[in-house]
């Protein structure tokens, strides 16, 4: 699996549990840390813990090794680390406040909406 179907993947399974605001972000050539960040919320702790798992369901059902999850008992910035894709789920309110579109305004935004619309 490409580290861009992985990123559809991630982006689908968030998607199909009502993540809001989906954001990819190219990271290629700005972190050493992974191609791509997947940012999304949640409006409750149990949706965001619910789109982190189903990330995490969808990444194995294709063999894909969940490096690392970290934040899921607190359910306000889970980090679902996927090896080239690291998916970042906020609860909403956590998510302004962290605003990592700022941080990271240099990389590239990946266009999502088609693969999410089939």
């Amino acid at each position: 699996m490409t580290e861009r179907e992985l990123l559809i993947t991630a982006a689908t399974a968030a998607d199909d549990k009502r993540a809001e605001d989906i954001l990819a972000l190219n990271m290629k050539g700005i972190s050493l840390i992974a191609d791509y960040f997947l940012i999304c919320h949640g409006n409750s702790d149990k949706q965001v813990q619910a789109i982190a798992r189903e990330m995490k369901e969808k990444a194995e059902e294709n063999g894909i090794q969940v490096r690392r999850m970290e934040g899921f008992d607190e359910a306000k910035w889970i980090l679902v680390d996927l090896g080239d894709v690291i998916a970042h789920v906020f609860h909403r309110d956590e998510r302004g406040y962290y605003n990592l579109e700022r941080l990271w305004g240099d990389a590239p935004i990946e266009n999502l909406q088609s693969e999410l619309s089939q």
